[in-house]
């Protein structure tokens, strides 16, 4: 039986994954930061299938230990300090988290075990004011926001201890990617479960920021598949997931209140407060790398993405 140890298990892609793996036979081992409340909403169905242990990619000596106790043959790393605008708030604990967070896991398999195989979640954030449309694994980096900077030092230490140590250390660079357990405080989940509530008057109106910017949205539970597939591959490398299509938060909205038989336009509010201070307005992945050489190809519909989320806030708010 393979051992997988995923950090982040408890965010939306690691309890789409942590499913994934078990289906395949693994035993999935599950990092959290110890806290007074630790949720465990989304594994809900798979709680007692996983081991949750406590590490922090603060503590580089939790990290070793981890690798020592269970000494898994894959490691996902997942967690990161995730939400865009929040990294502007906090910036330095985006940087410790989300980038120096890598070198220390990476650092602990070098130190431990470098025969381990390895997958760093980079971001299509990296690519922020883009330099080449659609984007591809060797388009140039201009992140616009401290979680994209961060990203782009946590992929390319990936690939320096790929290069240096000789470790499986593969770098998945997905576009944006949501389901129903996405956080409320991302611009899609947060207008699926607004839809539900002004269907059901409990909200009168959705305040959100820029209505062009556009986005690759895929489904994550295609895109978890993606990062599995990546470790099987026959050699580390990089590798862009997207859909390869490009919607913006205008026709996300459209679809989402027209799925209830509503116009977006009588309750959606452009609201100064919600734009970013550098904004990146489009976003388009160039997924054939992955096509070609992992066989991977998103299998879920902007429109059927779209109507998956308001269907299960729906139902959420209904109870």
């Amino acid at each position: 039986m393979p051992v997988a140890l995923i950090t982040g298990i408890t965010g939306q892609d690691g309890s789409y994954l942590a499913e994934l793996l078990l289906k395949k036979g693994y035993q999935v081992v599950g990092m959290v930061r110890r806290s007074s409340t630790v949720t465990m909403e989304r594994l809900e169905s798979i709680q007692d299938d996983v081991i949750i242990t406590q590490g922090d990619l603060h503590d580089q000596s939790s990290m070793v230990a981890l690798l020592e106790e269970y000494k898994p043959d894959e490691v996902y790393n997942l967690a990161a300090q995730s939400f865009v605008p929040t990294s502007w708030n906090q910036p330095l604990l985006t940087g410790e988290v989300t980038a120096l967070g890598v070198t220390r896991l990476l650092e602990a398999i070098r130190l431990v075990n470098p025969k381990v195989r390895f997958y760093q979640a980079s971001s299509s954030e990296m690519f922020g004011k883009v330099l080449e449309v659609p984007q591809k694994e060797t388009t140039p980096f201009y992140p616009r926001s401290p979680y994209g900077v961060a990203k782009v030092y946590g992929h390319w230490i990936t690939v320096n201890y790929r290069e240096s140590f000789d470790i499986f250390a593969t770098s998945g660079i997905l576009f944006n990617h949501e389901s129903p357990r996405r956080g409320l405080e991302f611009v899609t989940r947060k207008i699926s479960n607004s839809v539900a509530r002004i269907k059901f008057g409990q909200q009168k109106e959705l305040r959100l920021g820029n209505l062009e910017a556009q986005r690759d949205w895929g489904f994550a539970g295609d895109y978890v598949d993606a990062m599995w597939r990546m470790l099987q591959h026959h050699t580390p490398d990089n590798f862009v997931i997207g859909t390869g299509e490009t919607h913006s938060v205008r026709e996300f909205c459209e679809l989402a209140f027209g799925y209830v038989g509503l116009n977006y336009e009588d309750y959606v509010v452009q609201d100064p407060r919600f734009y970013r201070p550098a904004e990146v307005d489009l976003l388009i992945g160039d997924p054939s790398k992955a096509h070609k050489d992992l066989g991977w190809k998103a299998t879920t519909s902007f429109k059927g993405l779209v109507e998956m989320m308001v269907e299960a806030d729906l139902i959420r708010n209904k109870k």
